[in-house]
């Protein structure tokens, strides 16, 4: 049997145990509507054209933040991987940046740069560095030493040393930094738009709320569970294309 027929059946269970649950303690379409209700808003849902609006602003916001979170996690990574005073000068930074609460850091970021798209991306970003700088950390720590040292007597350059060395080393790390900073960018893009939205998904889901449309509330989170699913599955899809040669790559071919 294979993967995917696995997972369908897993699926299916799922929405049994749902409905069974649903049915055999009666509970109550405001607590928790049955499946085929859901399934029905999620129809409804998909044919309004107001809705590709907010999947759309969710996705500027995601992967916004997402491409900045790569960027800048990387570099700075790398840097203070590599180059011990910048360690020893901006790690405790990082960390207390770390283990701040970053929903706390929600109306600073709206107060500094407004309510409008800007900010979301920020936090999105903001929610995603932290798996990506610490990734791209770690590769650069990682780099086989003797291997360094074989670079070093056959006179290879910096530059050299960063293209043939560094980065095939780092790669591995960091594109697990991407596959968890890409579900952090979701959240971020979505609770931030929970708190001070006027649009996107996370902003449907709040209005559906108020307005106790249970079913479609569900069908948004079940819509932003599989937009999820689609970019988790695009990010880890690269190590195909980048890394094929290391064993993470192959074991995603099986």
């Amino acid at each position: 049997m294979n993967r995917f027929l696995i997972q369908l059946i897993s699926v299916l269970v799922f929405f049994l145990l749902w409905k069974g649950y649903v049915v055999a303690f009666e509970v109550s379409p405001l607590v928790l509507p049955p499946p085929e209700d859901v399934l029905h808003a999620l129809v409804r849902l998909m044919q309004r054209d107001d809705t590709y609006y907010h999947i759309y602003t969710t996705l500027v916001e995601c992967l916004g933040g997402f491409c900045i979170a790569v960027i800048v996690g990387t570099i700075l990574g790398q840097l203070l991987g590599r180059v011990a005073i910048l360690d020893t000068i901006f790690k405790p930074f990082v960390i207390a940046l770390q283990l701040t609460p970053k929903v706390a850091l929600i109306p600073l970021f709206i107060l500094w740069f407004g309510f409008g798209i800007e900010s979301k991306i920020i936090i999105s970003a903001l929610l995603g560095f932290f798996p990506v700088f610490s990734n791209s950390y770690l590769g650069a720590k990682s780099v086989d030493k003797g291997m360094v040292e074989v670079f070093q007597v056959g006179k290879a350059s910096t530059w050299q040393r960063f293209k043939l060395l560094v980065i095939p080393s780092s790669l591995p790390y960091i594109l697990t930094g991407m596959e968890m900073a890409i579900v952090l960018a979701i959240i971020g893009a979505v609770v931030s738009e929970f708190v001070a939205g006027s649009r996107g998904l996370g902003y449907l889901a709040t209005i559906k709320l108020q307005d106790l449309e249970v079913d479609t509330l569900f069908a948004v989170v079940i819509l932003l569970a599989m937009i999820g699913f689609v970019l988790y599955f695009a990010v880890g899809s690269l190590r195909k294309v980048v890394i094929p040669w290391h064993e993470s790559a192959q074991s995603t071919k099986k």
